[in-house]
């Protein structure tokens, strides 16, 4: 039997307070991967093959030389999730926003394409998107 690899994508983002962050990413209904936390980072299970690594400033440091981005400043990078539905776009982002989110842009409603964003406490960006899968096959 042959097994079909599924890559992976593992998201690393600096963060200010490390217990706040786990905090507020389990209160979105994730988990943390124990195995891969420690004092330093947290491991954010989000699916099978979506992890976002927490790191503190000092620990994300000792990976780049660049400097670190302040994300309630800049912008760097926009995080889209899929979800399986437009209700399952506004349960996640009404958690994040009773989590300590805040409200990052309008919602975008195309008819097709349904879509809600929300800063995380460190000023991540994460977009929520639902899309018709009639209008995706074409």
């Amino acid at each position: 039997m042959t097994s079909t690899y599924q890559q992976m994508i593992f998201v690393n983002l600096p963060v200010n307070d490390l217990d706040a962050s786990k905090k507020f990413f389990t209160e979105l209904g994730y988990t943390i991967n124990p195995q891969f936390s420690d004092e330093n980072a947290a491991s954010v299970v989000i699916s099978d093959t979506i992890v976002a690594m927490l790191l503190t400033k000092s620990f994300y440091a000792t990976f780049t030389k660049k400097e670190i981005a302040d994300a309630t400043r800049t912008s760097e990078v926009l995080i889209a999730l899929s979800a399986e539905s437009r209700e399952k776009v506004d349960e996640l982002v009404e958690k994040a926003l009773a989590a300590g989110g805040s409200p990052a842009g309008e919602t975008q409603d195309h008819g097709f394409m349904y879509g809600r964003s929300f800063d995380d406490p460190d000023g991540h960006t994460w977009e929520v998107v639902w899309m018709d899968p009639a209008a995706i096959a074409g």
